[in-house]
């Protein structure tokens, strides 16, 4: 095979363009996205297919590897910063064609935690898999999350903590929600490496995620289920 180095990706056709995409999402390759994205559009691709075929795509066959151990966390990183390279040249584009999301989640680290590898990690496999993330950042309150519920009404509420000490501010949140009655209109998903299946229906999360791959994936199976269940 050739090397890397010989391989022009404007020569290639856009099936194997796609695919040495899918390649270079892989192994973190930023400028090859940049690149291969730009020359998709200019071929007369439409933004959205150049994010759902070559894009969300990649990345789930990352999530996939990552999921398995194949892959592991910097090596996540680097294909999720090469997936928003190529985000960043769609994203105005997108809007533009008022392209469908899959849905919008709002993420944060709850308060007194300010560990952030994870929740990035979700935002950024959330944001490949089609998903408009709004993210918090660190050391939340609860009204930070219910300033942003209300300013964004997204689809997902998701809360991250490392520490078994923050772990109870998850229940705040959810019974806060609760008080103000706007619980079961939103799904609630929580992670964090001390927490568990147990944890998340005690505090009455709609599930707990392992890593950033289970994310996406319950969230997207949570997805159909509220649109087959229709309004309420």
């Amino acid at each position: 095979m050739a090397d890397e180095d010989d391989i022009v990706l404007s020569e290639l056709s856009d099936d194997d363009l796609v695919a040495q995409m899918h390649d270079d999402l892989y192994d973190g390759l930023k400028e090859e996205i940049q690149e291969g994205t730009n020359i998709l559009l200019g071929r007369g691709w439409q933004p959205y297919d150049v994010l759902t075929k070559a894009l969300v795509e990649g990345m789930r066959i990352v999530g996939i590897d990552f999921r398995d151990g194949i892959l592991f966390v910097p090596e996540v990183l680097l294909s999720a910063n090469a997936m928003k390279a190529g985000m960043a040249i769609l994203r105005p584009l997108l809007i533009e064609t008022g392209a469908p999301k899959l849905g919008k989640m709002v993420v944060g680290t709850v308060k007194g935690d300010i560990h952030d590898i994870g929740k990035n990690l979700v935002g950024m496999m959330m944001e490949g898999a089609g998903f408009e993330v709004i993210d918090l950042g660190i050391n939340n309150p609860v009204e930070n999350y219910l300033s942003a519920i209300d300013e964004h009404q997204p689809d997902i509420v998701g809360m991250s903590a490392l520490l078994t000490t923050t772990m109870p501010y998850m229940k705040v949140v959810i019974d806060t929600m609760k008080e103000k009655g706007i619980r079961d209109d939103y799904i609630v998903l929580v992670g964090g490496a001390p927490l568990n299946e147990e944890f998340a229906e005690a505090v009455g999360a709609d599930a707990y995620c392992r890593d950033a791959a289970v994310a996406v994936e319950t969230a997207q199976e949570l997805m159909k289920r509220k649109h087959n269940r229709g309004p309420a």
